[in-house]
């Protein structure tokens, strides 16, 4: 299957990853051309927007990710926002679409709101992208000043640390400094690999409890 970009029709095959020049108005265009639908994925950086169509081995991966957040913050009781699908924007500059996102620190902001303006909102505590196919970048999050960024490639996760207008790799989350994550991580992935999602975070809380 071939891809296809037009005013009126955007195919892009599962897996698939289309990079093309263009203004933040072609940008709002394409997404308004897309209407409601959550794929193609999109997003913009100066002169170049970037489309892809996800495999669903994505979708369980984000799902994986933001379950094992989910769980850690219940367990600690602490409030939080999560938002998936997401679309954040800086009109002329950004436009991103996070695999999911959360308040914790700042959940007060998003609290009661449909919109959010990220020209005076404060940005999500912490992002998570599935990277399959090359598509994401943790610099794409230096314009919203996201302080954390979780990348999850090649069923390893990596954490990025806002620091000095740069993303630094991190040791552990800022957000979870007594929980060791990479190691959860990686055992709801082996366990999701030859079970199901439901069972790894069936683990999870169970070990959370044992602790």
């Amino acid at each position: 299957m071939f891809a296809l970009v037009s005013r009126d029709r955007i195919e892009l095959p599962p897996g698939a990853v289309l990079r093309l020049p263009g203004t933040w108005q072609d940008y709002i265009t394409l997404s308004e051309q897309r209407g409601n639908k959550s794929i193609p994925r999109m997003k913009y950086r100066e002169g170049e927007i970037l489309l892809m169509s996800p495999l669903p081995i994505h979708g369980r991966g984000a799902n994986l990710l933001g379950n094992i957040v989910e769980t850690i913050l219940d367990y600690l009781k602490q409030e939080y926002d999560a938002f998936t699908p997401v679309t954040m924007t800086l009109p002329e500059e950004s436009g991103i679409e996070p695999d999911i996102c959360f308040y914790i620190d700042n959940w007060q902001a998003s609290s009661g709101k449909d919109r959010i303006d990220w020209r005076v909102a404060p940005p999500f505590d912490l992002a998570i992208e599935i990277d399959i196919t090359s598509y994401s970048n943790v610099d794409d999050y230096l314009p919203f000043k996201v302080p954390e960024v979780w990348m999850f490639k090649n069923k390893q996760l990596r954490i990025y640390g806002l620091e000095n207008d740069a993303y630094v790799l991190q040791e552990r989350s800022r957000f979870f400094p007594e929980i060791p994550i990479f190691e959860i991580v990686a055992e709801c992935v082996q366990i999701t690999s030859k079970r199901t999602t439901s069972a790894a975070i069936r683990a999870l809380r169970q070990r959370l409890n044992q602790e």
